[in-house]
């Protein structure tokens, strides 16, 4: 009888690296929580469009100052979400078991290491940068990035509603905007910063839109916050409150940018910017009636549909004008 093809040792060798390489990879991709570096990339991406006035502007030059910005920010965010599972893996094991500390692919020095990698990329890039907006913006960024997890006296803020949600916001929604289009505006097409109708509209919508990540992200967390006396807003108030405020705030929010877009007196500005947010409203409403508040997995895909809105967001607010 014919044997069965067998494979030869050199493939089955290059077969067990290959898969190595690729679950080192996905490890990695888990433990940089890709979702908040998406959020991050198309957040700088827009506001440094807002400084633009002509497509002129969009030069070798703008790209560069760009990457300047960019890069560093991103090893920023890596090291706050890095941070974080060092100082949460009790928590993680059951709120996030897939995360790679949680799961033990990561052992605690391996995590280490790659926390302080990039952060000290993060800050070497951001003082050769020459751009003080930039290194502010990382200073920033480490100081309440840190504060937010880190267990020692006056510090781990995660554990006060408040001050978790005063981190998130910040960062994320003020001093990431600022900073940015400061960097674009002055240092890189070289003009006198002027703040913008778009950069105001940015802060106030993104204030509103990451206090409603800052709220959401702790609903299907409240098992483990609150075996490890995590007082979340969800902890305190229940899941079902705080589900429904978050919508009504980004319901709010919507409302407010239609009628700002309406108040547009350049035409393409007001089709984009009112039609826009009603739909995205819509879609959120439509998908906040069908999310089932006993299943963490409806909670949890619901909650990575917002970034998806905070995404859709920053594609608007270049419109704004």
């Amino acid at each position: 009888m014919p044997q069965a093809n067998k494979k030869s040792p050199e493939l089955e060798v290059s077969l067990l690296v290959t898969g190595n390489f690729w679950r080192k990879v996905d490890a990695f991709y888990r433990f940089t929580r890709p979702h908040t570096i998406i959020g991050t990339i198309v957040g700088i991406t827009s506001v440094s469009l807002l400084p633009l006035v002509s497509f002129g502007d969009l030069s070798p030059a703008f790209f560069v100052g760009l990457l300047k910005v960019m890069i560093p920010i991103v090893c920023a965010n890596i090291y706050v979400v890095g941070l974080n599972q060092l100082y949460d893996v009790e928590i993680d094991k059951v709120n996030k078991p897939n995360l790679p500390i949680a799961s033990g692919e990561y052992s605690m020095k391996t995590g280490k290491a790659i926390v302080s990698a990039f952060g000290l990329m993060s800050l070497i890039m951001g003082i050769l940068s020459q751009s003080p907006p930039v290194l502010y913006c990382l200073l920033v960024c480490f100081f309440f990035g840190t504060a937010y997890s880190i267990d020692v006296p006056l510090f781990r803020w995660k554990k006060n509603a408040f001050l978790a949600a005063l981190c998130i916001v910040v960062v994320r929604a003020i001093t990431v905007q600022l900073t940015v289009f400061y960097h674009i505006q002055q240092y890189v097409l070289g003009r006198p910063v002027l703040f913008s109708r778009s950069l105001a509209f940015a802060i106030i919508f993104m204030t509103l839109f990451v206090t409603v990540i800052a709220l959401f992200k702790d609903i299907p967390d409240v098992d483990g916050d609150r075996d490890f006396g995590i007082q979340t807003i969800s902890v305190t108030l229940g899941k079902k409150r705080v589900f429904w405020l978050c919508i009504s705030i980004l319901l709010i929010g919507y409302g407010s940018a239609v009628v700002i877009g309406a108040s547009s007196s350049l035409l393409l500005s007001k089709l984009v910017t009112v039609t826009g947010h009603c739909i995205l409203a819509s879609i959120l409403w439509f998908r906040a009636n069908s999310v089932n508040l006993e299943s963490n997995t409806s909670i949890t895909s619901f909650y990575m549909f917002i970034w998806k809105l905070f995404y859709a967001e920053y594609l608007l607010i270049p419109f704004v004008r």
